[in-house]
């Protein structure tokens, strides 16, 4: 990931009714390997900043006549969506019954997707405008920083929520920054206005560990005269954490297992981050550029008995797709950013493509507050360098890319990501076809409450910072 130095004053808007206090937690995701047994000692795995996430108010709506494209590798022309307490009730074509007292909504000439979901961002804890003082995405002062959790840098007044909700994206993987080893933990979020940042908060959604190979820790580290170094450096730290969790694990098993008598194990929060990882609670998110070194993590995961849920950047995964989908890891990647570093020098724009074709999972991602904005235009430019490839992509298939995909890259595809009967009823209804540079987000529910309108003042939030900005009297 690019350090990103996005920072500084913003604040929450008010949509009408925005209330994200209290509210009941959604069931649990398919993507999360949870230890139901947890060790008493490391249940500081266990969320002790709940979410008070509660959707808006919502009407049952029937969304028709547009096309419809899923999520799931569908396509659905002259289409029905219909939304009921927050949920998708049905879905299909024109003789879809739609419920009495679900208001119509015509999308006849525009297209319905579901919500855009950013697997890789740096909003609210690299804000905008950018100032030194709220640069708080990376706590770069050792190796190993697997203790810090990126929510508690979250700044939910940041203005770039509101822009990325303008460009259809519903839900946010908000990562630590990649100076180090093991960077931390990540927090989905809800892209909605709050005063907090728990009332952001994607229910029960699991917890990734940013770790990150190549440059990054070994420049900021080794030009500090320490370890790591170098890329063998960068190894041996991993390791050395690894079996240094796999330890913290067996002293609290053989204290349990001695019946709880005495003193116990002294927690330890970096060591629980990992420890969680090492039970299945807690998912690798690893910022890693060529394929060499993704194998070398491949290696590394089973040396310890953890996996990778997905590589982020990944700009040479064309080059072991075929590993990467017998694995199951996920490639968070761009289509045009390449060349800004050596790591990053045989980026290519098929690299999604391929992935594709070889059955890998495949997302595009922005790791950056501009991108996010247009991450159909980035999946679009992805598609469009397969097919001069050679690789004849469907659009219905690419969008998974941005969304069932990138669900699935975080752990919450069975909650969201696509058009499907009783998950959230995140949805985007565009002008256009959204892999055509003319497309623009008309419309955006997040748990079918109508959250952004571009023909509607009311549902245009902004944040207090830009109230009485010069451009912003109207608002």
């Amino acid at each position: 990931m690019r350090r990103l130095i996005v920072a500084a004053t913003a604040v929450v808007m008010a949509l009408s009714g925005c209330a994200t206090t209290g509210g009941p937690a959604s069931p649990g995701n398919s993507s999360q390997t949870t230890n139901s047994d947890l060790l008493p000692g490391l249940r500081g795995l266990q969320d002790p900043y709940p979410s008070t996430y509660r959707p808006l108010p919502a009407e049952d709506l029937a969304i028709v006549g547009g096309t419809i494209l899923t999520g799931t590798g569908q396509r659905i022309d002259n289409g029905v969506v219909v939304l009921v307490g927050g949920r998708v009730a049905a879905i299909g074509g024109p003789d879809t019954p739609i419920p009495a007292g679900a208001r119509r909504m015509d999308a006849t000439g525009r297209f319905v997707t579901p919500g855009i979901i950013d697997a890789h961002s740096h909003l609210g804890v690299y804000p905008s405008p950018s100032v030194q003082a709220t640069s708080d995405g990376n706590e770069a002062t050792n190796p190993n920083t697997g203790q810090v959790w990126s929510e508690h840098s979250v700044w939910p007044q940041d203005p770039g929520f509101n822009r990325a909700r303008e460009g259809g994206v519903t839900t946010l993987q908000i990562l630590p920054g990649s100076a180090n080893l093991f960077g931390g933990r990540s927090v989905t979020l809800r892209n909605v206005p709050s005063v907090s940042m728990q009332g952001m908060k994607f229910p029960e959604a699991p917890y990734g560990l940013k770790m990150a190979c190549g440059e990054n820790p070994s420049r900021v580290y080794g030009g500090r005269n320490q370890s790591p170094a170098t890329g063998m450096g960068n190894m041996a730290g991993y390791r050395a954490a690894w079996i240094e969790a796999q330890n913290y694990r067996r002293r609290w098993e053989a204290y349990e297992a001695g019946g709880g008598a005495g003193d116990p194990p002294t927690r330890d929060l970096r060591l629980e981050t990992l420890a969680g990882v090492l039970s299945g609670d807690i998912l690798v998110q690893n910022h890693c550029y060529r394929a060499d070194e993704m194998m070398l993590m491949i290696d590394l995961a089973r040396e310890f008995g953890y996996r990778i849920t997905t590589f982020h950047h990944a700009s040479e995964s064309y080059k072991i797709a075929d590993v990467l989908a017998a694995e199951g890891i996920c490639s968070a990647t761009w289509a045009g950013w390449w060349g800004f570093k050596m790591e990053s020098l045989d980026g290519i724009e098929e690299n999604a493509a391929l992935l594709e074709a070889a059955g890998a999972c495949t997302v595009i991602h922005s790791d950056d507050e501009t991108l996010t904005q247009r991450l159909n235009q980035e999946a679009a430019a992805a598609l469009s360098a397969g097919r001069r490839a050679g690789l004849n992509i469907s659009e219905e298939v690419a969008i998974r890319w941005i969304t069932l995909n990138a669900a699935r890259a975080i752990g919450v595809d069975d909650q969201t990501g696509s058009l499907e009967v009783g998950k959230r009823a995140d949805v985007v209804i565009w002008s256009a076809n959204p892999f055509s540079i003319y497309a623009r987000v008309d419309q955006v529910f997040i748990d079918g409450a109508r959250v952004h309108d571009r023909f509607d003042p009311t549902y245009q939030a902004r944040s207090d910072f830009e109230l009485g900005q010069p451009g912003q009297e109207n608002h």
